[in-house]
């Protein structure tokens, strides 16, 4: 008898494990539709890590790619789950101005660029260091 709690005991505990780490364990978004947003004021690849961050914490983003010297945030997304003015809007409340520019499909941003949306981002390089003032500061520009 005591050898049966234990085990249910633990079934019980496993359980429980479970559960909360399923809470916390975010299920990947799938790229439906891709939006090309134009984006100003961007100096170097730690611009592209803070609008990269804030939207990857919004529901329905899959992937994103910051091309800071050609001023282009590129965002796989769910349409379902989220739209595109959010998306620009996010890069916005990050300092950057941001519209969108163009909305494609996965196969349509395949056949313009030759690549599939995630495999390769865009090349960031650069220092905020002496750019008058660093990420987000030039918003109006």
């Amino acid at each position: 008898m005591k050898t049966r709690a234990v085990i249910i005991s633990i079934i019980l505990g496993a359980v429980v494990l479970l559960s909360v780490l399923a809470l916390y364990v975010r299920v990947g978004a799938t790229a439906d539709s891709v939006a090309v947003l134009k984006t100003r004021g961007m100096t170097c690849s730690s611009c592209s890590g803070k609008i990269s961050n804030a939207l990857e914490k919004l529901k329905g983003v899959a992937v994103t790619e910051v091309d800071v010297e050609g001023g282009w945030v590129v965002v796989g997304y769910e349409t379902k789950t989220i739209k595109p003015e959010n998306l620009a809007e996010t890069v916005n409340g990050t300092g950057f101005a941001s519209t969108v520019n163009q909305i494609l499909t996965p196969a349509q941003f395949e056949q313009i660029t030759g690549r599939v949306i995630g495999k390769s981002s865009a090349s960031s390089s650069g220092c905020c260091s002496g750019k008058g003032g660093g990420c987000g500061s030039n918003k109006s520009k």
